[in-house]
């Protein structure tokens, strides 16, 4: 039976986009043919312009004004892809919404078994990154030492090679709407609301062109963030530390009460009694320093300002 207007589920595509102006008209072009090819469904696809610094915002601007079906966002500044997604998925009107990037190494194809599975009844299809395709070998290592890390540091919360590349139930991104987090990591905050979620496997291909914008540290930088958003156990090991650190102190204590009062009291070692003050001022500072993070995020989340801000607006 064919589909009617009436009963016809509206797909909502949210994509940010930062100095991508060499994949826009190639992106739109690939997901025309998504639509073409998935004729029970209606699609709108929301670009988002965080504040790139080349023609990303003229080409996204033509791509909307030759199909209605595309619209726009333009942020203030850039707010780094979560607060791009965050942006975008605001403005969604959809059944269903779904997360990508620009760069088209998330293949717009891949949209089709994301619906399939939907339309089984999982409401989070998120890709699986079985291989990634032309990632220099820091990259790849960059990737799993923060899957490892992340899992267990929050008892399998995140499964492993999961992307930001999904398709989510109105119902999961009207949930995450509805959060206050200003330190968002939003791939995190889909999981942690626990609708039904499925992987699809799927090789990652290579940039259509332009550069990566996710280095090294940028990637230190997204892991701290998510570990901290998501597990107390760094401040747990901090407590533990400082007993274990004791428990030692206490034997090592009792051990020189033993030797004073056995061979006397002989004193050399002052390069022994420097090291230990010094490792102690090292586990101390260490300590301090992850206390630090925790009150830092706390600090941006008091402030309460906006994820993002929007400069201007098409077809919204």
């Amino acid at each position: 039976m064919s589909s009617t207007p009436a009963d016809r589920k509206l797909v909502s595509i949210v994509v940010p986009a930062y100095n991508e102006e060499g994949n826009i008209e190639e992106l739109a072009r690939r997901l025309r043919i998504v639509f073409d090819n998935e004729p029970s469904y209606d699609f709108e696809v929301i670009l988002v312009e965080n504040g790139s610094a080349d023609l990303t915002w003229q080409k996204i601007s033509d791509v909307c004004a030759s199909d209605p079906r595309f619209k726009s966002v333009r942020l203030s500044r850039n707010f780094q892809t979560d607060g791009g997604l965050t942006a975008g998925v605001s403005f969604a009107s959809g059944d269903a919404a779904v997360f990508m990037c620009a760069d088209l190494q998330d293949p717009p194809e891949l949209i089709h078994e994301f619906l399939v599975k939907w339309a089984a009844g999982y409401e989070n299809v998120y890709q699986v990154i079985t291989r990634r395709v032309g990632t220099s070998a820091l990259r790849r290592f960059n990737s799993q030492a923060f899957y490892w890390l992340i899992n267990k540091l929050t008892g399998g919360t995140f499964p492993r090679n999961a992307s930001d590349f999904r398709l989510i139930d109105r119902r999961v991104y009207s949930t995450i709407n509805e959060m206050g987090e200003h330190n968002r990591f939003l791939r995190g905050m889909v999981f942690w609301t626990g609708f039904a979620s499925i992987g699809v496997e799927h090789e990652r291909p290579e940039r259509f062109a332009g550069d990566s914008k996710a280095g090294t540290l940028r990637m230190i930088e997204l892991a701290v963030r998510s570990i901290l958003s998501y597990s107390n156990v760094p401040l747990r090991l901090i407590t533990w530390t400082g007993l274990a650190v004791s428990a030692f102190s206490f034997v090592l204590l009792l051990w020189e009460v033993y030797k004073a009062v056995a061979h006397g009291v002989p004193f050399a070692g002052f390069g022994t009694i420097m090291g230990v003050m010094l490792l102690m001022f090292g586990f101390l500072f260490t300590m301090l320093g992850v206390v630090a993070e925790y009150i830092g995020l706390i600090y941006e989340e008091v402030k309460e300002r906006p994820n993002f801000v929007v400069r201007e607006k098409i077809g919204l």
